[in-house]
């Protein structure tokens, strides 16, 4: 099974830059045309959040016109720049949205993988939290199939990353999460979006693992002092290919053209 990860596309309305810099309608176009385009095609996309960059109407119509060139079906779940009710009615008619409440859903028809996803954002405020009853929900629904391999998959993640002004922005409250993962083994990887960059760190028991964004990346900076900062690096996504026998093997894919194939490896 293959499942491609994209995340934090941050969708402007028609003509509109992201921070007034970045095409990222045009990056989010050419990162599906590049998951169209692989042999084999993924079986699922997954979206984890900050589909569009405020929120907005035109945001959400500007992301369904490009979604509608996605060859694959695709799971989503909202970040702190989504706006929970618009992203249900651009996601209206999807058997896994749930009609009210948190994105919260477990989808196990796609393939050998089941897919659980957590909606830890808090309306309004950018970081997110795992509640007392979010927690419980998920315990229950890893419970339901023990020994089906999962990907639990939510928007901000769980721990601190060093780089001080994405840190308050973290999902808090992530002990109950990393003690609800701990009692199931059969989850293969946390995934997260949010922070641009690629992360990888054992946390509950499993691999959490968070995606580059479509879009920009935010600069490593580890100095307690450091100032917000960003880069317009190439685009990329996550590819993470099931095998029965290995298990869950997660590969970082740029997106775009560059010089080869040459006839070597």
């Amino acid at each position: 099974m293959l499942i491609a990860h994209l995340s934090d596309p941050h969708v402007r309305p028609d003509g509109e830059l992201y921070q007034g810099v970045v095409d990222s309608n045009a990056q989010f176009a050419a990162a599906i045309a590049h998951v169209n385009a692989l042999d084999p095609r993924p079986d699922l996309v997954l979206l984890s959040g900050d589909l569009v960059d405020h929120g907005q109407a035109d945001e959400y119509a500007m992301l369904t016109r490009l979604l509608a060139s996605l060859d694959v079906p695709v799971l989503a779940i909202p970040g702190n720049h989504d706006e929970r009710e618009a992203f249900r009615r651009a996601f209206a008619g999807h058997s896994w949205l749930p009609a009210q409440g948190p994105i919260d859903y477990a989808v196990g028809d796609r393939g050998p993988v089941r897919v659980v996803a957590v909606d830890v954002t808090l309306p309004g405020l950018h970081h997110g939290a795992m509640s007392e009853e979010g927690a419980a929900w998920l315990d229950r629904v890893l419970a339901a199939e023990p020994s089906r391999p999962t990907i639990v998959m939510m928007h901000q993640p769980p721990f601190d990353t060093g780089i001080p002004y994405m840190d308050p922005y973290s999902c808090r409250e992530g002990q109950r999460l990393s003690a609800v993962l701990a009692r199931h083994k059969q989850v293969e990887r946390l995934l997260c979006g949010h922070v641009h960059r690629v992360m990888q760190l054992r946390f509950g028991g499993t691999t959490l693992c968070t995606a580059p964004s479509t879009t920009t990346t935010i600069a490593l900076q580890l100095r307690p002092d450091a100032r917000p900062a960003s880069y317009i690096e190439p685009s990329a996504m996550l590819l993470h290919h099931w095998q029965e026998g290995t298990g869950l093997i997660t590969h970082f894919v740029p997106i775009g053209t560059f010089p080869g194939p040459y006839p070597f490896a």
